[in-house]
């Protein structure tokens, strides 16, 4: 093997090296848990206050976020407003009697905070439309997953009704 063909072979050995040691360090260091999400993760957002669906997710969001700040006192009266402004009378009567009843959150149906939710359109009709929220309690491949069907008047954009999906 002449002397070039080993400096060309070295050299791609130690890009090569180099290349893997650059592509696995983020990934080792992102191991730990924390409740922040990275500063370089690219992330955008968009709404529109007419969706109902929008309107749903943006409840979701807000609520989860106030519930999880434990550690901020304007929080419990942050979550208390939200439920005020998105939901109407009734169905703050009906979460109120199921708290009452299942000592639980009850917006969530559960009596701690999720760490990420998603919520889709699943149909309309004679005056209401249904979104579904998707709740993930934890990280992983093993996190626990449940499903709460949210009624929305589409005039209004109030949610409602609630029901946790079995």
């Amino acid at each position: 093997m002449s002397v070039r063909s080993r400096k060309t072979l070295i050299t791609a050995v130690a890009l090569t090296g180099g290349l893997t040691l650059a592509a696995v360090t983020p990934a080792l260091a992102g191991t730990t848990t924390s409740h922040t999400t990275p500063a370089t993760a690219v992330f955008s957002a968009q709404g529109d206050p007419r969706n109902v669906t929008q309107h749903v997710a943006d409840f979701y969001g807000a609520y989860i976020d106030a519930v999880w700040a434990t550690d901020d006192k304007s929080a419990g009266d942050a979550a208390k407003a939200l439920r005020a402004f998105y939901l109407s009378a009734a169905a703050q009567r009906k979460v109120a009697a199921f708290e009452k009843r299942e000592h639980a959150d009850g917006i969530l149906f559960a009596q701690n905070v999720p760490v990420k939710w998603k919520v889709a359109y699943t149909g309309s009709g004679a005056g209401h439309a249904t979104s579904r929220v998707t709740l993930t309690w934890g990280d992983g491949p093993h996190a626990e997953v449940s499903r709460i069907d949210v009624q929305s008047d589409l005039k209004t954009l109030k949610i409602t009704d609630l029901k946790s999906v079995r």
